[in-house]
C-alpha cells in the first residue's frame, strides 16, 4: 500500500512554543504510522529551525503555505487557517488532517464530499477565555492573566474584541461533534474539557523534545550551588514578580548564599518591559546578587545550569502543561509546582515526583527543603516520570489512536 497523506494544520509554526512542539511531534508520528505528513501554515517558516529548537527534523515534509506577513495581526492569523489546510487537503488528496486549532468551522461543510478525517488537538479549552459563561472561574478573559496582560489596555483591547467578534464565523461548536477524535494535554485539561464540553477529551501528553535528552545519572548534591532554575518566557502569567517580591526576600533568610537563575525568551515587546520591571524590583529589594535574569540563552547553558542548581521552581498557576517542568524532571533537577494545572496532576503526579505548593511560605518551605537536605534531594532527583514522556513513546500512543480511528 502507498503512503497515505496526512496534514498537520497549525496557523504559526515559526517560533519555538507547545503548540509547535506537538505539531512537530505529531508530523514525525504520523510519518511512522505510514503516512506522508503535509504541513500548513498561515505564513512561510523554516523546517530547519526545528532540528535547532526542538531536535525534530522536518525539511523533508512538503508545506502549504498562506503566505501571508501580518505578524502583527497574529492572534487574526487563526481565522484563516484553515485555507492552507483545505488546499492541502484538496492537492494532496489527504484523508486526515491533525490540527490544535478550533477554527476550522468552514472546512466541515467539505468533509463528507472529500472523505477526511479530523483530530483535534486541545491545548485548553478555547471556550473558557472567550465565552461569558465562563467569567468567575479565573481562566477566563478578563481573569486569565496572560490574556490580560497582552489584550487588556487600548489599543489591543480592540484587537482582541474584533478578534472575538469574527471567531463565531470560524470557529467549530462542539469538538466531540467536528473532530473524529479529541485529544488534549493533561488529564487536567481533560477535566476542564468534560466541564466544559460534557465529554472527556483523550490524554495524549506532549513529549520531551528529543534534543533534551533523559540523564541516567546526575551530579551530586554536594557538587551543586545553592541555587534555583525557573524557565520559561519573561511574561506575567509565569509570576516571576512575585517570586522576586515574596518568596526570594523570604528564601534568603532561610538559606543564605542561595541564588535564582530564570531563564526567558524576550522576543516581544512586552517581554522587555516585563524584564525591566523585574530589574527594578530586584534592585528595590536588594537582592541583585541573589537574582540573575538571563533573556534568550541558548540551549547548553540552560542545561548547564540545571545540572548544577539544586532546586526548579515553577510558579505559574493553571499550567496547562509544563514542558519545561518535565525538561527539568529529564535533568534530574528536582521541581517545584504550585498544586494545579497539568504540571502537578500528570507531571509531578501531585507530589510523587516533585514538591507541590500553594502559598508563598509553602514554596519557601519547599525550596529551602531541597537546597539543604541531601537526602530528600535524592528522593527527587529522579527521571522516572519523564522516561515515559519521550517522543518515542509519544509515537507509540499516537500510532494506537490513529489505529482505533481506523
Amino acid at each position: 500500500m502507498g503512503m497515505r497523506n496526512a496534514v498537520v494544520g497549525h496557523h504559526y509554526w515559526d517560533r519555538p512554543g507547545g503548540g509547535q512542539l506537538v505539531c512537530a511531534s505529531s508530523a514525525y508520528a504520523l510519518e511512522k504510522s505510514g503516512y506522508n505528513p503535509v504541513l500548513t501554515s498561515t505564513t512561510s517558516f523554516n523546517p530547519q529551525s526545528y532540528t535547532t529548537w526542538f531536535g525534530i527534523d522536518l525539511s523533508s515534509y512538503p508545506r502549504v503555505n498562506w503566505n501571508i506577513s501580518l505578524r502583527m495581526f497574529g492572534l487574526h492569523l487563526r481565522l484563516v487557517a484553515w485555507r492552507p489546510m483545505l488546499k492541502a487537503i484538496r492537492d494532496y488528496g489527504a484523508k486526515l488532517l491533525f490540527t490544535d486549532e478550533v477554527t476550522y468551522k468552514p472546512l466541515l461543510k467539505h468533509r463528507v464530499k472529500m472523505g477526511f478525517r479530523i483530530i483535534e488537538y486541545i491545548h485548553f479549552p478555547y471556550e473558557v477565555s472567550t465565552d461569558p459563561r465562563f467569567r468567575g472561574t479565573g481562566l477566563s478573559y478578563g481573569e486569565d492573566p496572560y490574556v490580560l496582560e497582552r489584550y487588556g489596555n487600548f489599543p489591543m483591547n480592540i484587537y482582541w474584541w474584533s478578534y472575538i467578534k469574527l471567531l463565531p464565523h470560524y470557529m467549530r461548536e462542539d469538538p466531540f461533534e467536528s473532530a473524529d477524535l479529541v485529544l488534549t494535554n493533561s488529564a487536567w485539561t481533560a477535566e476542564l474539557g468534560k466541564r466544559v464540553y460534557g465529554k472527556t477529551p483523550e490524554v495524549l501528553n506532549p513529549p520531551l523534545p528529543p534534543n533534551v535528552p533523559v540523564l541516567k545519572s546526575a551530579r551530586p548534591f554536594e557538587g551543586r550551588q545553592k541555587a534555583i532554575v525557573m524557565l520559561g518566557r519573561f511574561s506575567e502569567e509565569k509570576r516571576y514578580h512575585w517570586v522576586i517580591g515574596e518568596v526570594m526576600p523570604k528564601l534568603v533568610k532561610e538559606v543564605p548564599g542561595v541564588k535564582l537563575l530564570i531563564f526567558g525568551g524576550a522576543g516581544t515587546r512586552t517581554a522587555k518591559a516585563y524584564i525591566e520591571r523585574l530589574r527594578r524590583m530586584v534592585k528595590e529589594k536588594g537582592i541583585e546578587d541573589m537574582v540573575i535574569l538571563i533573556p534568550d540563552a541558548p540551549r547548553h547553558a540552560i542545561n548547564e545550569a540545571m545540572d548544577s542548581s539544586r532546586a526548579f521552581f515553577h510558579s505559574t498557576i493553571n499550567e496547562h502543561w509544563g514542558i519545561v517542568v518535565a525538561e527539568a524532571l529529564a535533568r534530574r533537577l528536582p521541581i517545584v509546582v504550585h498544586k494545579s494545572g497539568g504540571a502537578w496532576s500528570d507531571i509531578a503526579k501531585k507530589g510523587r515526583y516533585g514538591l507541590g505548593y500553594e502559598n508563598t511560605d509553602e514554596a519557601v518551605l519547599c525550596l529551602s527543603k531541597l537546597l539543604t537536605d541531601e537526602k530528600l534531594w535524592n528522593i527527587y532527583s529522579s527521571s522516572e516520570r519523564v522516561e515515559d514522556l519521550t517522543l518515542g513513546k509519544f509515537v507509540d500512543r499516537l500510532g494506537r489512536f490513529l489505529k482505533e480511528l481506523n
